[in-house]
């Protein structure tokens, strides 16, 4: 192929493989020359191969739509995002600090509520949450930690800076297709892993388990830990497998296991008879994990959870009401949520971002509906979004209505300059498209970040929306050990 970087434009966006000079960036170096020498027929055969090895492997997700559910094949870009291993060590460190005190504050509203108290965030913020959960006031989850599993969506701007777009700590999903992905590009550019400077990511399944095992209440050395999902038609249901078997533990529904009403405590049914389960890695909202204590109609949970739970005979991760900081309203908050328990500064800054429950902010955003990204505070995947800047008119009202009609649940933030990377678009034909990064962070007895994370993208030309459910693809994310660093 002809140079890639020389021909390639980014379009004044901050690229992540190639510099405004047209060059490549240090870590994209080594990647940049090798495809510089491959043939368009090489490539689009690597293309092809990709596209056989995911078919091969079965990595899909599932989309729902008013017609059924559609099972698709795993959309991958044979190009990876490659970050200094310099600039990841600092998000790394900025990812565990904000883990670490959202978990404080998570505990903190759970009990003595010190933060509404000392006027850190306002207590109706805290009542009007569709995620928090009286049922969890006074519980003490092992080591103060309620968000095991959290995976923090960070972006770059037009500045090449990492901020953090949101958290979700609820049943964050993707880490499977980051394992994956790296699977992938091991079998199409096998040739670009004969050194050591791309930073490995395959003990993610052994840090989870390690993670899960601290959690349990029996001091055993070899607890049964087991991963309930809602089923074989859930999205993510791939992923809840994938892990499963990685980690060597069962795969359960909600009736493979229930409570004993005379010890309390949470058994798995087994031919060998029941088996006492330890710790629930749940991929279950909370609202359907307990017919007892939540939705009485659920047929996904296991009857009495919740009491085995609270009188610390199983453990869950994460835990319930942990979302109650995955609210984007409470988002905002974050900052200043760092200064109150840990007394830093925050490391990784947050988009700025306007509360619509505010008068004088919700009047601004209402004037400015064409250039703001408006999201509801407790949607995921991309849906109930307006992006302002490519929207109609008719959007725009029918999303001022909502804001007019429930300030509280909207939040608004400038549309990001989101940082792009080359894309293989056609044969031979690589352009910009906008991407995020999704880092994975464990939280137990110790604390670890994946190396680097899922990196999604936005397919469509000039589209800044990257959920696989709405369009988006992925990459393999490398983070590399550059020379002299």
């Amino acid at each position: 192929m002809d140079n890639l970087s020389s021909q390639y434009q980014s379009n004044g966006f901050f690229d992540e493989l190639i510099d405004n000079k047209g060059k490549p960036r240090p870590p994209a170096k080594q990647l940049l020359g090798y495809l510089d020498s491959l043939s368009e027929e090489e490539l689009e055969k690597r293309k092809l191969m990709a596209e056989a090895t995911i078919q091969e492997m079965g990595i899909s997700f599932t989309v729902y739509t008013e017609e059924g559910n559609i099972d698709r094949a795993w959309p991958f870009d044979i190009v990876p995002r490659t970050i200094d291993a310099k600039d990841w060590r600092v998000a790394e460190a900025g990812l565990k600090q904000r883990l670490k005190a959202l978990n404080l504050f998570i505990d903190d509203l759970y009990h003595d509520q010190q933060v509404i108290k000392d006027g850190i965030i306002p207590e109706h913020i805290i009542k009007d949450s569709k995620n928090f959960r009286p049922e969890c006031v006074g519980v003490s989850p092992a080591y103060g930690v309620w968000a095991h599993i959290c995976g923090t969506d960070l972006v770059r701007d037009e500045d090449g800076e990492f901020y953090v777009l949101e958290d979700n700590l609820r049943v964050p999903s993707g880490v499977s297709y980051m394992i994956e992905n790296r699977a992938i590009t091991k079998r199409v550019l096998p040739e670009l892993f004969e050194n050591d400077s791309i930073l490995p990511i395959d003990s993610y399944t052994s840090q989870l388990f390690d993670t899960l095992a601290a959690l349990s209440p029996r001091d055993i050395e070899d607890p049964e830990i087991v991963v309930m999902t809602p089923g074989i038609y859930n999205s993510a249901y791939f992923e809840h497998a994938f892990l499963a078997q990685q980690m060597g533990v069962e795969l359960v529904e909600g009736s493979d296991l229930y409570v004993d009403n005379h010890d309390d405590c949470v058994y798995m049914k087994t031919i060998n008879g029941p088996a006492l389960v330890d710790v629930i890695y749940r991929r279950i909202d909370d609202l359907f994990i307990d017919p007892e204590a939540f939705h009485p109609d659920s047929v996904l949970g296991v009857p009495g959870l919740m009491r085995a739970w609270r009188k610390g005979n199983v453990a869950l991760a994460n835990a319930p009401g942990a979302g109650v900081a995955d609210d984007k309203v409470v988002y905002a908050y974050v900052p200043d949520i760092i200064r109150y328990y840990l007394k830093e500064e925050p490391i990784l800054k947050n988009v700025e971002t306007f509360l619509c429950e505010d008068p004088e902010q919700r009047a601004y955003v209402l004037a400015n509906l064409d250039s703001l990204v408006v999201k509801p505070a407790n949607e995921s995947g991309g849906y109930g979004m307006l992006v302002g800047p490519h929207s109609t008119k008719k959007d725009q009202a029918m999303f001022a209505e909502l804001i007019e009609a429930n300030p509280r649940n909207y939040i608004a933030q400038p549309t990001l300059k989101l940082s792009t990377s080359p894309t293989l678009i056609s044969k031979g034909n690589l352009e910009p498209r906008h991407l995020d990064l999704r880092p994975f962070i464990l939280q137990s007895k110790d604390s670890y970040v994946t190396t680097g994370g899922l990196t999604r993208v936005a397919m469509k030309k000039g589209s800044l929306v990257v959920n696989s459910s709405q369009g988006g693809g992925s990459k393999d994310t490398w983070i590399v050990e550059t020379k002299g660093r």
